[in-house]
C-alpha cells in the first residue's frame, strides 16, 4: 500500500524535488567558485591552460587567463587580469597593459624589430590582427617598427591595425575609440580619442584623425589626409562629403 501510495504522488512532486536539488547543487558548486571578496579577485592566481603555448621567457602578471591554443612568444608582457580566449595569440616585443581582452582568433604584435604596446582594459576582437608589419613597399626588412595603443578601446572583429612603415615613425591610437568591425588602421596613422570609426572604414598610411570623429560605414580616407575634430564622413549618393 505504500508503494502504491508513493506512485500516486505527483508527477511535478519529483520533478520539482529533482530540480531544487539540481539547482541546489549548482548554486553550491557556483558560490564555491567566485572568490569570497574583490581583494581575493585581485590576487587570483594564473591560469593557463595545457594546451596553450607560453614561452618561458614570457613575462604574466598575476590573474592573467590563458585558454586553449593560445601562443605567447618569449618578449611578451602581459599585464595583470588580462584574458586570452582560445586560439589567441601574442607574438614579438609586445606588452598588454592591464586588463586587456584578446577574443577568438585574434593576433597582436609580429616578429619583427620595433615594439607593440597595448594599454589597459582595451578589447581585441574576434580574428582582428593587431602590430603587425604594414603593407607599405617603402618598409625595409629589419627595420624597427612601432605601434603605441591607448586605453579602453573597442577593436571589433576582423580589424587590422599596422606598425610603423619606418623606425622614425609609428602608428598612434589614443583612448576611449570605438573601431568597428573589419576597420583598417594602416602604417603611421595618428587616431586620437573618442572617435567611432563605422565598420568598414578605412584609413591609409599617414592619415590623421584628430579626436571624437565619426565615419560612416565603408568611409576610405587617402593617405595623408587630415580628419579635424568631430568631423564626419559620409557616402551619399556615390558623392562624398563631410559635415
Amino acid at each position: 500500500m505504500c508503494s502504491l501510495m508513493k506512485l500516486r504522488k505527483p508527477f511535478f512532486f519529483f520533478c520539482t524535488n529533482s530540480l531544487t536539488s539540481l539547482s541546489l547543487r549548482r548554486l553550491s558548486s557556483t558560490l564555491s567558485a567566485q572568490p569570497s571578496s574583490s581583494s581575493s579577485q585581485q590576487t587570483s592566481s594564473t591560469f593557463i591552460h595545457p594546451s596553450a603555448i607560453v614561452h618561458p621567457n614570457a613575462l604574466i602578471s598575476q590573474g592573467v587567463s590563458i585558454g586553449p591554443f593560445c601562443t605567447v612568444g618569449s618578449s611578451a608582457k602581459l599585464g595583470q587580469g588580462c584574458q586570452l580566449h582560445p586560439g589567441s595569440h601574442i607574438f614579438g616585443n609586445t606588452e598588454l597593459g592591464e586588463h586587456c581582452i584578446l577574443m577568438t582568433g585574434s593576433v597582436v604584435g609580429d616578429d619583427l624589430p620595433g615594439r607593440t604596446v597595448v594599454g589597459c582594459n582595451n578589447i581585441i576582437g574576434h580574428h582582428a590582427v593587431v602590430g603587425v608589419k604594414c603593407q607599405d613597399l617603402k618598409y625595409k626588412p629589419g627595420d624597427a617598427c612601432f605601434l603605441d595603443i591607448g586605453d579602453n578601446n573597442d577593436i571589433r572583429e576582423h580589424s587590422s591595425i599596422h606598425r610603423s612603415s619606418k623606425s622614425s615613425d609609428r602608428t598612434v591610437i589614443g583612448d576611449n575609440n570605438l573601431i568597428m568591425g573589419s576597420c583598417h588602421i594602416a602604417h603611421d596613422c595618428k587616431v586620437g580619442n573618442n572617435n567611432i570609426f563605422a565598420n568598414n572604414t578605412l584609413l591609409a598610411g599617414h592619415v590623421m584623425v584628430e579626436d571624437y570623429a565619426h565615419t560612416a560605414g565603408a568611409i576610405v580616407v587617402h593617405q595623408f589626409c587630415h580628419i579635424g575634430f568631430t568631423r564626419c564622413p559620409k557616402v551619399h549618393d556615390g558623392d562624398w562629403r563631410e559635415s
